[in-house]
């Protein structure tokens, strides 16, 4: 089995916020692949599907992003799951929007979600798909850019973005993350 989280916050009002672009991923890799319905667990959200010949849990933590790894560790504990079965969809200033990189292990770069993980689970080696939301040019403006909406103009990238995620989801199942980011990169005009 493995564990693939969207980190995100779970006010209704933050929805759309660019920080919540990892929740947007995994809904949209249950709609395409026919997950069964959303149920409390974990102190998240569950959806139990298959994604090629994988069982995948979804997870969406509802502890807010800066315990998201209090969540993700019961899953994880519960289902006896290594880190490598693990993966975590989250924002990511430092990429351009649209842009996805993905990479096991490595630093949360000031990512709180990600931070929280690593704390919980005792180490950073599990997987990120890392999707680009862009930075606002300057520091003093990341809350308000992590925080606010997608604009109108962004869902000309974000929505193809995400659709092919789910489309070719099954590669990251499949442990081909270099030929999943091709794949997104011929989506992305790269």
């Amino acid at each position: 089995m493995l564990l693939w989280t969207g980190l995100g916050n779970p006010e209704t009002g933050m929805s759309r916020n660019r920080h919540n672009v990892g929740f947007m991923a995994v809904d949209r890799i249950a709609q395409r692949h026919g997950f069964g319905p959303w149920r409390k667990r974990f102190r998240g959200e569950i959806a139990e599907g298959m994604v090629g010949r994988h069982k995948v849990l979804l997870l969406k933590p509802m502890t807010y992003m800066n315990l998201s790894g209090e969540s993700v560790q019961q899953a994880a504990a519960f289902y006896k799951l290594p880190p490598e079965a693990i993966t975590a969809f989250h924002d990511e200033l430092d990429l351009e929007p649209g842009r996805i990189r993905v990479k096991r292990g490595g630093g949360a770069a000031g990512h709180n979600g990600l931070r929280s993980m690593d704390r919980m689970l005792g180490t950073k080696e599990y997987w990120r798909v890392r999707l680009g939301i862009g930075h606002p040019g300057s520091r003093e403006r990341v809350t308000g850019h992590v925080l606010g909406d997608f604009s109108r103009t962004d869902r000309e990238w974000l929505d193809p973005m995400l659709d092919t995620l789910a489309d070719e989801a099954t590669l990251l199942a499949d442990g081909k993350p270099e030929l999943f980011m091709t794949r997104m990169a011929a989506q992305a005009g790269e």
